[in-house]
């Protein structure tokens, strides 16, 4: 059985999972493992289902309603026998039969899930209700991606999974830090009331190709602004730090804890930490060491301090980044030049 870590505790679950698929035990007949990924039309579930897709053991499902996913990204899988695409809101019930369910459904970027604060909180709330319930229905075991916005703006640095956070309820960005609060608790009631395996990753500042352009998150505005041969704009004062994590690694680090035995939660990051000033100046050297860096006013509750620690994740999972930030920008840069139409000098 997994072990849970809540509250930086080692107990175990004395309650037993629900038993799934009578095809798990067929002596005849050895069935695919079907995996569900909700939000996997976007930016780090598309990743995750090029990963899952390599294995040919594996059935993927994507359930995404696009809101800030794209088909696009998903292009190379499409009418791919192992493969299926359902365009769907998680916040209404999926009837599936599924051995794992990764639930990534959600906005990240402060743009999106500030547009429908409301709808974030759904998303939140009411679709990881959904999908605990289909695995409590299947017998699934079910991975959901929580976020570093759990700690807020941390009075302990590096974050350690033990805190519990310094967090605003009522702020802009409440929506979004305190619905995973709750999907996080939501997680550990059915694992601990109905047997659920359950495990929880703690995901940091993620970069990468397929990010949205436009999305408002610092990596994808400096690259594109330098690009475009705009100022990038850094938000003051430029001293708040964050940690910045190459996609291929998260995918990695999800895959492990979801094959793990343990429920988390686990930090997923780099420990790597930037100011948004040093940031600026490496994405300005890399791609266009002549535009300018300009001073903007701060977005509130905008946390000071970002760097997760990652000691979990090492000891229990054998996981740590391997992408340097200066070997993941290029990758990124040369992603953004192909779909901005803009070919390097």
């Amino acid at each position: 059985m997994a072990t849970d870590s809540s509250n930086g505790e080692q107990k175990t679950t004395s309650k037993p999972p629900p038993l799934p698929s009578p095809l798990r035990f067929s002596k005849f007949y050895q069935s695919n493992m079907r995996i569900l990924v909700t939000g996997g039309a976007g930016f780090i579930g598309s990743h995750l289902v090029d990963k899952l897709m390599e294995n040919e053991k594996n059935e993927v499902i994507v359930a995404d309603n696009y809101f800030t996913g794209s088909k696009d990204n998903l292009r190379k899988w499409i009418g791919h026998p192992r493969f299926e695409l359902i365009r769907h809101d998680v916040t209404q019930p999926l009837l599936v039969e599924v051995d794992q369910i990764y639930h990534l459904a959600c906005p990240a970027s402060p743009i999106f899930y500030k547009y429908n604060p409301v709808k974030t909180i759904k998303t939140n709330v009411i679709g990881t209700l959904n999908m605990l319930g289909l695995a409590k229905r299947v017998g699934a075991r079910i991975l959901l991606t929580s976020t570093s916005e759990v700690y807020g703006d941390p009075l302990i640095h590096p974050q350690p999974e033990t805190y519990w956070g310094n967090v605003n309820p009522i702020g802009v960005r409440s929506c979004y830090d305190e619905g995973k609060r709750v999907a996080e608790t939501l997680m550990f009631d059915y694992h601990r009331q109905h047997g659920i395996e359950i495990r929880i990753a703690r995901i940091f500042n993620t970069y990468g190709p397929r990010m949205n352009i436009d999305d408002g998150r610092v990596v994808s505005n400096f690259i594109a602004q330098a690009l475009r041969g705009e100022p990038l704009t850094v938000q003051k004062p430029g001293t708040q730090t964050r940690s910045f994590c190459y996609v291929s690694d998260m995918v990695d680090g999800l895959i492990r804890l979801m094959e793990g035995e343990h429920t988390g939660p686990i930090n997923i990051g780099n420990p790597g930490e930037f100011t948004m000033v040093e940031l600026a100046e490496t994405i300005k050297e890399l791609i266009k060491p002549d535009v300018e860096i300009n001073m903007v006013e701060n977005t509130p509750d905008d946390p000071r301090q970002r760097k997760p620690d990652i000691t979990k994740a090492k000891e229990l999972l054998g996981w740590e980044p391997k992408v340097k930030l200066r070997d993941g920008l290029p990758l990124m840069e040369e992603d953004f030049r192909l779909r901005l139409g803009i070919s390097k000098e």
